[in-house]
Order: structure tokens, then C-alpha cells, then sequence
């Protein structure tokens, strides 16, 4: 998996009036929990963070506070305001290499679906599927092969299988799939 450095300042301050000056400055509060450590309370560029939000990739995140304290962490929540749709507050959550991580990791769909050249309609549910791993075997993406799927067809989280990695998303949450179209009925009846 991608690491992706983050440079920050840790913060002694934590009530309102704090956070609204730090978001005004131009940085984002932040917390990283998490490992048996305590909880670290610091802040971030919003630029430099925008980096990590408005990817749909997934990060191993290697936090840099005041220069010199190092740790990796993961996202594990983001707060946005709700008109702006700026970053309000982020919490990481320290791991390492000996626990697994789950995190959210995007889904890339190869081939072309049977169904479709049968004159169905290709759709995608889900872009991201959840998975649990040690941080050596996380994968970038997961790519799900669609070249076998035939109309009416759907392939299910529980129908993909990844070595040294587990999949914690709901079996049953429908991935993609193949829909019976009208002009398809019609041809079909015709013959």
C-alpha cells in the first residue's frame, strides 16, 4: 500500500474558540488514537491534507509532528462541514505491523461483461469494499474481473477472494452486476 508523508504541529488547546482560530489560520484539528499510545492532539495544513481526502486511493499515513515525533497511522473518521464541504476535523489511528488494519480500499473493475454484449446494462454499487489485513499484505486496489458476467448476473463482496487478506465487508453487499435491459426482452422474444 501507498504511504503518503504529513507533516504537523501538536496543539495544547482544545476548546472551540481554539479550533475556529486554528481553521481560520488555515489548519485542521487533529487526533491520533490508538496502539496503546495516548492521544496526540495536533494540527494539519488543510492543503497538504487535501491530498490524503480528495483521492478515492487508499493511505498508509506517515505522521511527522514538530519535525521529529514519527507515526503511522491510517484515517479512521472526517468530519466536513456541511455547506462549505471543508475538512472540520480528522482522527488517525496509529498502527503497525504486527495487528491487521481494516480500511476502505477502492475497487477497479476489469473486462467486459458477456451480459452487456448481450444487450444488458453494466452497473457498479460499490467502489469501495472494506478489508482486513497487516499493513505488508494491504493492497491498492482490489480488482474484480467482470468478463464472465452474464445478464441478470451480479457479483457479491463474498465472491471475492484475496490472498492474506480478509474481506469485512457484509457478503451479501452487491459489488456490480449485469440488469436485463427492455430492448434485450424484445430481441429475446423476437427469437
Amino acid at each position: 500500500m501507498q504511504h503518503f508523508e504529513l507533516n504537523g504541529q501538536t496543539r495544547e488547546v482544545a476548546g472551540k474558540a481554539a479550533l475556529k482560530a486554528f481553521r481560520k489560520q488555515g489548519l485542521v484539528p487533529c487526533n491520533l488514537y490508538g496502539c496503546g499510545m495516548e492521544n496526540a492532539l495536533f494540527t494539519v495544513n488543510a492543503k497538504e491534507l487535501k491530498a490524503v481526502t480528495d483521492t478515492p486511493k487508499a493511505h498508509i499515513i506517515d505522521l511527522v509532528l514538530d519535525g521529529s515525533k514519527k507515526y503511522t497511522a491510517v484515517l479512521h473518521e472526517i468530519q466536513w462541514h456541511p455547506v462549505t464541504d471543508n475538512c472540520l476535523h480528522v482522527d488517525f489511528l496509529a498502527v503497525n505491523d504486527s495487528k491487521p488494519i481494516n480500511i476502505d480500499v477502492p475497487i477497479v473493475i476489469t473486462g467486459h461483461a458477456a451480459g452487456v454484449q448481450q444487450g444488458g446494462k453494466f452497473y457498479q454499487n460499490a467502489r469501495k469494499i472494506r478489508v482486513c489485513a497487516t499493513m505488508a499484505n494491504l493492497p491498492d486496489e482490489v480488482t474484480v474481473d467482470i468478463t464472465s458476467l452474464g445478464l441478470d448476473k451480479r457479483i457479491k463482496a463474498g465472491d471475492i477472494k484475496l490472498e492474506n487478506i480478509v474481506i469485512t465487508t457484509d457478503k451479501d453487499a452487491i459489488i456490480c452486476g449485469v440488469k436485463t435491459t427492455r430492448n434485450t426482452v424484445a430481441v429475446a422474444e423476437e427469437a
